[in-house]
């Protein structure tokens, strides 16, 4: 036992020491990281936390509703006194800034994001891009729909470099169109804002669900409207509208004569189903016919179509491609809206809806074809054109003016 006893011991030693020279050697790569000059100064007493002193960024009010009109209103006052200072300095748009950097740019950027909000002045002027600036930017990037991964790049440079009078002038105009949309719209609504390419659901006064959303592009505009969702579509079929069938359909058929037969689109004229190896696609008379694409896996509105009355024939629709959601400039449709998790907005919107739900939607889905669901109590549903609005204390928000609609050059940032 004496003797196992003297191993074990002799054991136990050596381990100590070796978790000692470890221990050492630990607190020795630490020492280097701490005094690398190439990382942010790490020694700061305050908290991250104080770089969102201005409030948060996320809420749950609506984007219409009076509490938004009086937060901008406030928030007119504190930009009107920003741009009274002389506004914020142009960051070099010349680096892609991120934790770790040591860089003079760095001061700049520091600088701008104090003056909005987005960095408590206790963090001082360095040249060290450190956590806080880290948590500013990503604040920042927040407030102005563009991910939030810390590192200042191009589009990032771009709305920051949008002056302050710029801003203030942007604020001004939205306040106008926040205060006609102020009143009661309903206990239950769907909001679409398209600068944002987002949809709110919104009951009692609170944001119940956010969805991102696809809209039209620069050329194919989703049109500004007021109505209410009657139906839902489940896995429907979809028709093409004549301006498609003009600027893509017959294009792609010039190009590829089997283009139809692929993507499971079938024509039809007033005496039923017409041959597409009959048409003459040199010209367009083909605009003339019906095309109706089949259900299934590849049709352009996927599994939902939710429908709503209005005279520019456009609706709200799942898609086959999901990917287009991570895009940050979502201006790719023809003027309808696609919508990110489609089956959750579907399913709020039928709660009142006697059978419909969520398992019953999903069993149509995997069952049937061009299941038609009137809606029990129709939905009022909004497409409006917001690019700035403010959440409490004072939290900007800024999107990129997409259809040219505020007046300046400088808002559209998706030109870049």
């Amino acid at each position: 036992m004496k003797t196992s006893r003297r191993i074990f011991l002799s054991g136990a030693g050596a381990l100590a020491a070796t978790a000692l020279s470890r221990t050492v050697h630990a607190q020795n790569a630490i020492d280097d990281i701490l005094s690398s000059t190439q990382r942010g100064s790490w020694d700061d007493q305050f908290d991250a936390r104080a770089s969102a002193q201005a409030g948060r960024v996320v809420s749950t009010s609506p984007i219409f509703s009076p509490e938004t009109v009086t937060h901008i209103e406030r928030t007119l006052g504190q930009y009107s006194d920003i741009v009274a200072r002389g506004g914020w300095p142009m960051v070099p748009a010349t680096k892609a800034l991120r934790l770790g950097v040591s860089d003079r740019d760095v001061e700049v950027l520091r600088t701008r994001l104090m003056i909005s909000g987005d960095l408590s002045e206790r963090a001082g002027i360095s040249p060290s891009f450190d956590t806080y600036v880290d948590a500013a930017l990503k604040r920042f990037q927040t407030r102005h729909g563009i991910p939030s991964d810390g590192v200042a790049g191009k589009y990032t440079y771009a709305a920051m470099n949008v002056s302050a009078p710029v801003r203030l002038g942007q604020l001004e105009t939205n306040l106008v169109r926040l205060r006609s949309m102020s009143g009661f719209l309903g206990e239950r609504y769907v909001m679409v804002n398209i600068p944002a390419a987002q949809i709110e659901a919104v009951e009692g006064g609170r944001v119940v669900s956010r969805h991102t959303a696809v809209v039209g592009k620069i050329d194919r505009q989703t049109p500004i409207l007021n109505s209410k969702i009657h139906e839902i579509n489940i896995n429907p079929y979809w028709n093409a509208p004549e301006s498609i069938v003009r600027r893509d359909i017959i294009p792609l058929m010039r190009k590829n004569p089997n283009y139809l037969a692929e993507n499971n689109i079938r024509i039809f004229g007033p005496n039923g189903e017409v041959d597409p190896m009959s048409i003459d696609w040199s010209t367009e008379e083909a605009a003339k016919l019906r095309f109706r694409q089949d259900p299934g896996r590849i049709n352009a509105m996927a599994t939902i179509k939710i429908n709503f009355h209005n005279p520019h024939a456009v609706y709200m629709h799942d898609t086959p491609q999901q990917s287009l959601f991570n895009n940050l400039m979502r201006f790719d449709s023809s003027g309808c809206v696609r919508v990110q998790n489609v089956r959750d907005l579907v399913t709020w919107i039928l709660r009142e809806t006697p059978g419909w739900d969520r398992r019953q939607i999903e069993q149509t889905i995997q069952t049937d074809s061009d299941v038609k669901i009137p809606v029990a109590n129709p939905v009022p549903v909004y497409f409006t054109y917001i690019s700035a609005w403010a959440t409490g204390d004072g939290v900007a928000h800024f999107r990129d003016d997409i259809y040219g609609r505020d007046g300046v050059d400088e808002l559209q940032l998706s030109t870049l």
